[in-house]
């Protein structure tokens, strides 16, 4: 567990950073004032003024900041105008807003094509565990690979050729070998196999380092349609008092993840801070209070209405958005501590 821990902040830290590093050079590009740049979060340990930008060092690991002049409609006489981000044209703050995003893609890009680069062996993964079935008997897991075996459709009829016999089959988890022993069933349920397992072939073919980027970004994109198509799923049975927290992560759930992801090496490192890196873009520009998202639906309604929204409205409604947020992560880590 401590790996995954030490993973997370890591990950934690390099995405947060890529995603204010798209602010911060957007802010930049338009001439703004950008006050600071913190590594970390506050409090701080040291700071150095380069140009007209102090880059700190904060204390608490995790990712940093960007502070640009104009966010919180500040004004000062001694600065111009056009420095202000306030004062900036709505579709250059959009820019600036949406950076972040676009960085959070880029990253989740450059690390999926980099595993098309590298390629992977290919393995058989258990994906699901049915209940009452010889696989939960005698102890398989969601996440253990099949040693051996480097097709499933091989599996399937190794196993499916032994029915009723007791057969070996040797287990990776988190970097051991375990040998287990099962029977498959006769008679499966129907949908559940002779051992009641899902399954799925992994493993990519090594690219060249052009096709590597083409095929990152035929996944990238895909990934980022799967995702929505999730959170909408879920938002629409939220109305119907149906939705349910059970395929969402936390923090512990990430954690757990990544310290199984280690174990396998690099290029699995690799796909999960993609992953992360992709639903962190498409959760921040969801138009949801305290979200960039959110900031920039409020920039259309300005638009639309030709003036800003009222800037104690629009704080009240970010700190709420906020709270929500919060609880929904409190109640997310909940539901992993109990799942532990």
């Amino acid at each position: 567990m401590l790996i995954g821990i030490i993973f997370v902040i890591i990950f934690l830290s390099i995405l947060i950073l890529v995603h204010e590093l798209g602010h911060f050079l957007a802010a930049k590009k338009f001439g703004l004032l950008v006050e600071e740049f913190g590594f970390g979060l506050p409090p701080k340990i040291f700071a150095k003024k380069i140009g007209e930008t102090d880059y700190s060092i904060n204390a608490l690991p995790f990712g940093g900041f960007v502070k640009i002049f104009g966010e919180n409609r500040e004004e000062n006489a001694s600065i111009s105008p056009e420095r202000n981000f306030s004062n900036l044209k709505i579709w250059k703050r959009a820019i600036v807003l949406a950076a972040g995003v676009g960085f959070n893609f880029l990253l989740g890009w450059l690390a999926i094509s980099l595993v098309f680069a590298i390629g992977t062996p290919s393995v058989v993964i258990i994906t699901e565990i049915k209940k009452n079935s010889p696989a939960e008997e005698v102890g398989l897991l969601a996440g253990d690979r099949i040693a051996d075996f480097t097709k499933v459709n091989d599996f399937i009829d190794f196993v499916n050729s032994h029915q009723g016999e007791k057969i070996k089959l040797k287990i990776e988890r988190e970097g051991e070998t375990l040998e287990l022993e099962a029977i498959p069933r006769k008679n499966p349920p129907i949908g559940e196999g002779s051992l009641g397992v899902g399954l799925v072939d992994a493993g990519l073919e090594k690219q060249n380092i052009f096709m590597s980027f083409w095929e990152g970004l035929k996944t990238s994109l895909n990934s980022i349609k799967t995702i929505f198509l999730a959170i909408i799923n879920l938002i629409g049975k939220a109305f119907v008092g149906k939705a349910s927290f059970e395929q969402v992560t936390g923090p512990i759930g990430i954690v757990k993840i990544t310290a199984q992801a280690s174990t396998l090496g690099i290029v699995y490192l690799l796909q999960l801070l993609a992953l992360i890196s992709l639903n962190l873009a498409v959760i921040n520009i969801l138009p949801f209070p305290a979200l960039d998202g959110g900031r920039l639906f409020f920039l259309l309604i300005e638009k639309i209405k030709g003036s800003p929204l009222d800037q104690k409205f629009e704080k009240i409604t970010n700190a709420v958005g906020f709270a929500i947020l919060i609880f929904l992560m409190i109640v997310i880590t909940i539901k992993d501590i109990i799942k532990l």
